[in-house]
């Protein structure tokens, strides 16, 4: 099971849930006189209908209404349509209208975690980590564009021939990334990310998903509440946000959180938060706002903890400069395959900014910034686990000096494809231990004991 299999989705509409049956009753690929049928209908709607009159209605109303007047346009037209095929039409032209097309029961689906539309004709979705080819399609590229431009028009977004490549969110907070020709060479294309309704909890993470054990969860539960900086390393689709939502939790409700993000994925449950969103240039090349503004702006508004939900460019000196300046406890993620590798890319970003550091400067920044780092990994399998904590100890020459304390330990495949393996502990006690005693949290020296395995 993967961090994303126990994703809750949006409460589904009653109308939706009744109508859910029908997938499995729609051929699997659409015919051609179907596709001609739905067309007609969609654009003799749009004539009947009074588009400014139906925007005060509530929904659930819209969509009784869209499906009495087809059911009276086939009955006009004297169409030979049989209940199943009239079932999956109503449901085809409310999802046209009302939501987003063809992939509207995927994002209903709360079993899938992506949704990855390679051209009209071509949508794969990832379920318990695996991807999967669906007999989802769109009529034509226009249509496809069409469903794209409502999804980026939601949030204030464009996207044509002069800024053909767009980053969005849908309303429930799931992450859209779309290209188009001429960029695009085979049509247009998007990816879903879908978004936790019901956020994971780190019981789910050790007991259901297993991605950690209860030694390791203690730890990084302790460290987020004694205001330890970390930063969360880890590949494409690796669980770093959901991770990072999940130590947020730990920040206690009396403390003032400001978080900065690309786009809006973070979950925080505490009732003092400013959520901010950078901002891309308009069709005149202006009004471009960049994380490196937003956590400038973010010191001035007395925060005790800054959230940023990737590093990924110059803001890296403003965060590191935060970090050693009072703003303990703060958060992040990066892209990196290992912890070194994370501190490698903090070094390169440090260098974006143009300040000139020596290497050995900007190593010294990152070393007394940061405490702890965090690796997460997607196996083969689909599955995510924690595969190393390491600890930053400061520094030797110019050298950052780093200490595992946890390490998942691949030991093979199985049969069925499934990675066998174990978590361990390395056997270091960490330096931030007495940190950790000082705000009242205790870890027993147990759990430190070197080649201690934990399935």
């Amino acid at each position: 099971m993967s961090f994303r299999e126990k994703l809750d989705a949006v409460e589904i509409e009653p109308i939706v849930r009744s109508q859910m049956h029908a997938v499995n009753e729609q051929p699997s690929v659409a015919t051609s006189s179907y596709k001609t049928l739905k067309g007609k209908m969609h654009l003799k709607l749009l004539e009947k209908f009074d588009l400014a009159a139906l925007e005060t209605l509530p929904p659930e109303v819209l969509r009784q209404e869209i499906a009495t007047m087809i059911t009276r346009l086939l009955e006009e037209e004297q169409t030979a349509i049989n209940d199943i095929e009239r079932r999956t039409l109503i449901r085809d032209i409310q999802h046209e209208m009302l939501g987003f097309g063809p992939i509207e029961l995927l994002m209903a689906d709360p079993s899938v975690s992506d949704i990855l539309v390679n051209n009209h004709d071509q949508v794969y979705v990832e379920r318990r980590g695996r991807l999967e080819l669906t007999n989802v399609t769109f009529t034509d590229e226009k249509h496809l564009l069409r469903i794209i431009d409502k999804i980026v028009s939601l949030v204030g977004r464009r996207i044509d021939e002069s800024s053909p490549m767009v980053d969005a969110r849908l309303p429930d907070g799931s992450r859209v990334n779309a290209v188009i020709p001429p960029v695009a060479l085979d049509g247009p294309m998007m990816s879903i990310r879908r978004f936790a309704h019901v956020p994971l909890r780190m019981e789910n993470l050790v007991n259901d998903l297993k991605s950690l054990t209860p030694q390791m969860a203690l730890m990084l539960e302790g460290l987020s509440r004694a205001k330890v900086n970390m930063l969360i390393s880890g590949g494409t689709g690796a669980g770093k946000t959901t991770l990072l939502n999940i130590l947020s939790g730990y920040i206690p409700e009396s403390e003032r959180i400001v978080t900065i993000e690309d786009a809006a994925e973070l979950q925080m449950q505490q009732p003092h938060v400013v959520r901010m969103e950078t901002r891309p240039m308009n069709i005149e090349g202006r009004g471009e706002i960049t994380q490196r503004a937003l956590v400038r702006n973010a010191l001035r508004m007395r925060p005790d903890r800054i959230v940023i939900g990737e590093v990924r460019g110059a803001e890296a000196v403003d965060m590191l400069q935060a970090m050693n300046t009072g703003h303990e406890g703060s958060l992040t993620t990066i892209h990196a395959n290992t912890p070194r590798d994370a501190l490698s890319r903090l070094e390169n970003m440090i260098g974006m900014a143009n300040l000139n550091l020596p290497h050995k400067a900007a190593r010294q920044q990152i070393a007394s910034a940061i405490t702890v780092v965090i690796q997460g990994l997607r196996l083969i399998d689909g599955k995510r686990k924690i595969t190393s904590i390491q600890e930053i100890t400061g520094m030797e020459g110019e050298v950052i000096t780093m200490q595992e304390i946890f390490a998942f330990r691949q030991t093979g495949v199985g049969p069925e494809g499934e990675v066998l393996g174990h978590f361990a502990a390395t056997g270091v006690r960490p330096k931030f231990a007495e940190r950790l005693r000082t705000f009242g949290v205790s870890l027993p020296d147990s759990m430190f004991d070197p080649g201690k395995h934990y399935e």
